[in-house]
């Protein structure tokens, strides 16, 4: 198994904050991750190690589905800096249908988790 393909999900969650989702209520779309692949490593040693985690990232992507670099920050951390800076670098790289109100793409900010899980190689081959 390549040690990189740990990563389980990206998850989008609902938008910015506690009652900030007011936003969504009032017919706005959210964004979608529209990347083939996950732009986030998992580093190896701690793939290595067994270690897993998961960070909560704050994410604004404009109109046209860029996410901002600047606007990215780390909203829950996962315990280990090595996921939460890689989780702050992979960002860059994703991109996104954009976020759509009234059927025009507008900026939104929103919460995205990222989780660095591992999973075993299938065990053994199956006889038919």
């Amino acid at each position: 198994m390549n040690r990189r393909l740990g990563l389980a999900a990206l998850l989008v969650y609902a938008a910015c904050g506690r009652g900030g989702d007011s936003e969504v209520r009032q017919g706005a779309e959210m964004p979608v991750v529209i990347n083939s692949e996950s732009p986030f490593q998992y580093p190896s040693e701690l793939f290595d190690q067994g270690v897993e985690g998961e960070v909560r990232l704050r994410l604004f992507v404009d109109p046209q589905g860029r996410v901002v670099p600047e606007s990215t920050k780390v909203s829950s951390p996962s315990g280990t800096p090595e996921f939460d800076s890689t989780a702050v670098r992979g960002a860059v790289d994703l991109r996104f249908a954009p976020a759509r109100r009234d059927g025009q793409p507008v900026g939104m900010a929103f919460y995205l988790p990222v989780v660095f899980r591992r999973y075993a190689a299938p065990s053994g081959n199956a006889s038919p």
